[in-house]
């Protein structure tokens, strides 16, 4: 049974993305984009978010150049949000945190200033006039303070005046970054992006990952050695939780296969590893985090024997495992990723699709009932245009560029 590049699957997941659409554009409050809640509510008591501001702006970029009416004037709201309340205009950068009132937290968060890139330069693809300005100062940012040329590796966060940054390097942080500079290189051509995104998964993956059965370790000291028992008192963590998150593993696989996709375009042969380690990615996840408990569902943490530690399943790993297993696809024809695909939407359809409140649920207990230990509410959309838009899209360019370009649903039949 054939789903991919078919009309009829492709309509049903166009009618999902605007199902989608809809619901995140509750989320803009004066400031920014809100975190959302179970029934599309912006929870005011969580203030506004620097990601979800940077992320929501990605997203209606990308809605934009589907032609949603209503979609540009929420990536102007974006654009505003970062050159306003969210922007530090003494020492330079985005606050982690505002509301109504003023600065939460004024931290100078790596992970967050990717996602400002990535917003940026999505919507430099909706011709927005100060779009390209805002990503020339994401680039001068993030160049200043969050690309080490030293490491040749991201630094992780800074303090508000950027005086002093974190004896900690992070996994997660990075593979955003690797994201961003895909998305970064498909807008300005500058091919440092794509060098730099490859060092930076040589690093994380090809070295460390691959020799650890494709566990993926996210925490790092200062010279790039694992931290194996990072976190160990906290292992729920919501950005930087213990052990191995599988959800990252697999989301590694669709971002190494993007990034081959892009030097395959300017007629480079691509490393063969980034093929092979994303096959290892995808496959480990299964092995180590489908269904372990012999309920179906991916499970958000595991240690570093495969064994689960938080039983939870939150929706974006599973999300970002259909986008993998189309990039997989697409490059292999291999029917095993797309009878993975198949398998995993009918889990979401079963479980985490909400069609009473709006979007889907963020997290599951162990019997796939709702809970919130890890996640409370349904934050923000961005990863649900993974399985919903990568999946009718080539694997070059990247997501709003290619959706500019004319390129969704190209190759249906």
């Amino acid at each position: 049974m054939k789903w991919f590049n078919t009309l009829s699957h492709n309509r049903w997941l166009e009618q999902e993305t605007d199902r989608i659409f809809d619901f995140g554009k509750n989320a803009a409050v004066p400031t920014g984009f809100g975190w959302l809640g179970n029934t599309g509510q912006v929870k005011t008591d969580m203030g506004t978010h620097l990601w979800i501001t940077a992320r929501m702006l990605h997203v209606y970029a990308v809605a934009a150049a589907m032609g949603r009416p209503g979609a540009y004037a929420l990536v102007e709201h974006g654009i505003n949000a970062l050159n306003g309340a969210l922007r530090d205009k003494e020492y330079g950068g985005w606050y982690a945190c505002v509301n109504d009132e003023g600065v939460i937290d004024a931290s100078k968060q790596g992970y967050q200033h990717f996602f400002v890139l990535l917003g940026a330069a999505s919507a430099v693809t909706t011709g927005h006039p100060q779009a390209r300005q805002l990503l020339d100062d994401a680039i001068e940012v993030i160049e200043k303070y969050f690309w080490s040329e030293q490491e040749q590796m991201c630094l992780e966060s800074w303090d508000e005046t950027f005086s002093k940054t974190e004896d900690y390097r992070g996994g997660n942080a990075n593979m955003h970054a690797v994201e961003a500079f895909l998305i970064v290189y498909d807008v300005t051509h500058d091919r440092k992006w794509l060098d730099r995104a490859l060092r930076v998964a040589s690093v994380i993956i090809h070295d460390v990952a691959r020799k650890g059965e494709y566990r993926v370790n996210e925490h790092f000291d200062t010279d790039w050695n694992p931290i194996r028992d990072y976190n160990k008192d906290n292992p729920a963590h919501r950005f930087r939780a213990y052990g191995g998150t599988p959800g990252h593993w697999i989301e590694w696989g669709r971002l190494m296969l993007h990034l081959r996709a892009a030097l395959e375009a300017r007629f480079e042969t691509p490393p063969e590893w980034l093929l092979e380690d994303a096959k290892g990615l995808f496959h480990a996840t299964i092995r180590d985090a489908w269904a372990p408990d012999g309920a179906d569902g991916i499970v958000y943490t595991v240690d570093w024997d495969g064994k689960p530690i938080v039983r939870e399943r939150v929706r974006w790993p599973i999300v970002e495992a259909m986008g993998t297993a189309y990039a997989l696809y697409t490059v292999t024809g291999d029917p095993q990723y797309e009878a993975w695909y198949q398998t995993w939407w009918e889990y979401c359809i079963k479980y985490l699709m909400d069609y009473e409140n709006g979007s889907w649920w963020q997290e599951l207990d162990t019997n796939n009932e709702v809970t919130t230990k890890v996640w409370d509410g349904k934050q923000d959309i961005y990863h649900l245009l993974h399985c919903l838009v990568i999946p009718r899209l080539p694997l070059a360019p990247g997501l709003a560029p290619a959706v500019a370009a004319g390129l969704l649903d190209c190759n249906a039949k």
